[in-house]
């Protein structure tokens, strides 16, 4: 037997666990984009005659999240959207996400900006992989997107970069720096409301939004996305909590928003405790560090790329 939905007499499409209501297709969508709205404006109010950087990696997140604020912002003439995308150069992987967010954009009708390693850092992730290296894939993939990111986000005069971050990814990341004892990391967690000279603050929309719930949106609208897992990110260090949190969320209904509260009604204080540092210029690239010698620059040079 089919449940109806709680708001209404029509069959629910979906059942939220963490509050106990059962969604018919309009109602869910609803419920969806009113707090994806609702976390805009929590995160503070988008300057007027600005441009609007969205990172889309081809995913469900990015894809969703970009859907999203072209829904919000398309009609308002003074904001400018542009799609920015980080080609890794990953074979059998990257080439077929970027299908997606080429597909995306152009149904949209936006402009997209492709910017890979091979140009920025001097080689693709591949060949980067096939180095020696001391340390895990996804921590020189990490630092060489956020470089590509901001140089990109720079260079077209960007005032906000937007990433489709969901819940689950949140909760992970936070229980992660809690976990390893990396509390200035936590505190440096976006989204960022102070702007740091040379870097480009973040927002993220999807924050608040469950992982699945992404899913079912991108199915009951339609929107094409590639499902596909990074093949360098099997071994991934988040994989363990990804499945810790997944097993509380299970057990406990609402533990992820639990988790995300909790974090956001201390983030003043650890803010407050570990405000953030004032920037160098780092004595090889000139990026923002707070070292003399930026970690992308160390990084290439355990590449034997400088």
């Amino acid at each position: 037997m089919k449940r109806k939905c709680s708001k209404c007499k029509n069959d629910a499409v979906t059942y939220i666990r963490y509050n106990g209501t059962h969604l018919c297709k309009v109602h869910f969508i609803q419920y969806f984009e009113k707090r994806v709205k609702k976390e805009i404006t929590k995160q503070g109010k988008l300057e007027n005659n600005k441009k609007i950087g969205i990172a889309v990696s081809g995913g469900k997140d990015s894809i969703v999240c970009l859907h999203l604020i072209n829904k919000f912002f398309s009609k308002r003439k003074d904001f400018e959207i542009i799609v920015l995308t980080v080609d890794e150069g990953i074979e059998n992987y990257r080439n077929i996400s970027l299908k997606y967010v080429s597909e995306n954009t152009k149904i949209l009708d936006i402009e997209c900006q492709i910017i890979s390693f091979k140009k920025i850092i001097g080689k693709s992730m591949d060949e980067i992989a096939k180095s020696k290296h001391d340390i895990g894939y996804c921590s020189y993939c990490g630092v060489f997107r956020r470089l590509c990111l901001n140089y990109i986000s720079k260079k077209l005069q960007i005032s906000k970069l937007i990433f489709g971050h969901n819940l689950d990814d949140m909760a992970q990341s936070i229980l992660m720096n809690f976990t390893n004892g990396d509390i200035k990391k936590l505190a440096r967690l976006g989204p960022h409301m102070k702007i740091q000279p040379g870097l480009v603050p973040r927002m993220m929309p999807l924050r608040v939004i469950p992982e699945k719930e992404i899913t079912l949106y991108a199915l009951l609208k339609n929107i094409s996305y590639h499902d596909g897992e990074c093949p360098y990110a099997i071994n991934a260090y988040r994989g363990i909590f990804r499945d810790i949190v997944d097993d509380l969320e299970y057990k406990n209904p609402g533990t992820r928003h639990s988790i995300i509260k909790s974090y956001d009604n201390i983030k003043d204080i650890l803010i407050k405790k570990f405000p953030p540092i004032e920037l160098n210029k780092c004595n090889i690239c000139n990026e923002p560090t707070s070292q003399e010698i930026c970690k992308v620059c160390k990084l290439k040079t355990n590449l034997k790329i400088l």
